[in-house]
C-alpha cells in the first residue's frame, strides 16, 4: 500500500492536478479487463468529457494508463465502425516512476498555488496580469491603429486580434449575438489551460488592456469570456 500511495503522490506531483489523481484512482477500482470510457470518467469526477480525455491522454503518455479498443465485456470489438476507447490503469511501482522534469515542477507549483486561491480571486489575478501585459503591447500599436483617436471599434478590435496572433493565439474577429467577438483558434498555454481553466481570464485581460489603450472609450465596454475550450466549449471567444 505504501508503494501504491507513493506512486499516486508522484503522479500528482508530476502533473500538478488533483483531478488526474482522482481519475487514476477511479480507474484502479475498475476491472482490468474492461476499464472505463472517457464518458464514465467524466461523470465520476464531474468534468466535461473533453477535459477527461485530456487527463486520460496525459496519464497514458506517462505510462500510467493503457488505452484499449474493447467493448464492455472486454472482448475485442467486432462490429463495424470505430471501436470505443476504454482506459485501464497500469500498476506502477515507485521505483519505476520516470524522473520529474523542471517544467513538471513548475506546473505542480502553479497548480498548488491556484488551488489555494478562491476561483474568483485566481481569475481576477489572471485577468489583471493579462490586462497589464495588454496595455504594454498596445503602446507600440497606438500610432498605427488610431488616427487622432478617430478609428472605429472594429479597427481597434482587428488590431487586438493581430497582436494576439503575433503572440501565438491565432486570433480573428467575428460578429455574433449583436456583439463583436475575438476568437482564438490556438492557445499558447496548451494543456496548462485545460488543467487550470482560470488561466482563460488572461485572454480576457489581454483584450481589455489593449482595447482600453487603443480605443477612446475602450474602458467603458463590457468584456466577457463567451466560450472556452478548457471548459468544454467548441471555441475560445471573448465578446465585446
Amino acid at each position: 500500500m505504501t508503494g501504491f500511495t507513493a506512486a499516486v503522490s508522484a503522479i500528482t506531483d508530476a502533473f500538478g492536478d488533483p483531478t488526474r489523481r482522482r481519475i487514476y484512482l477511479y480507474l484502479r477500482e475498475q476491472a482490468p479487463a474492461s476499464g472505463a470510457t472517457a464518458a464514465a470518467v467524466a461523470t465520476e469526477v464531474g468534468v466535461h468529457p473533453n477535459v477527461a480525455r485530456h487527463h486520460l491522454d496525459k496519464l497514458a503518455a506517462g505510462g500510467y494508463v493503457e488505452v484499449l479498443a474493447r467493448d464492455v465485456a472486454g472482448a475485442a470489438q467486432r462490429r463495424a465502425g470505430r471501436p470505443s476507447k476504454r482506459y485501464v490503469a497500469v500498476a506502477v511501482e515507485s521505483g519505476e516512476l520516470p524522473p520529474v522534469r523542471a517544467d513538471d515542477l513548475v506546473l505542480a507549483l502553479l497548480g498548488q498555488a491556484l488551488a489555494r486561491l478562491p476561483r474568483s480571486d485566481a481569475e481576477a489575478m489572471a485577468e489583471e496580469v493579462g490586462a497589464t501585459y495588454g496595455r504594454a503591447l498596445a503602446t507600440g500599436l497606438t500610432g498605427d491603429v488610431l488616427a487622432a483617436g478617430q478609428r472605429s471599434l472594429r479597427s481597434a478590435m482587428q488590431a487586438v486580434a493581430a497582436a494576439l496572433t503575433a503572440h501565438g493565439f491565432a486570433a480573428h474577429t467575428a460578429d455574433g449575438h449583436a456583439r463583436l467577438r475575438i476568437i482564438n483558434d490556438h492557445c499558447p498555454f496548451g494543456s496548462l489551460a485545460l488543467d487550470h481553466p482560470v488561466l482563460c481570464a488572461v485572454d480576457k485581460g489581454l483584450v481589455r488592456g489593449m482595447l482600453t489603450a487603443l480605443y477612446p472609450d475602450g474602458a467603458a465596454f463590457d468584456i466577457n469570456t463567451e466560450s472556452s475550450k478548457a471548459r468544454g466549449d467548441r471555441e475560445c471567444a471573448t465578446a465585446i
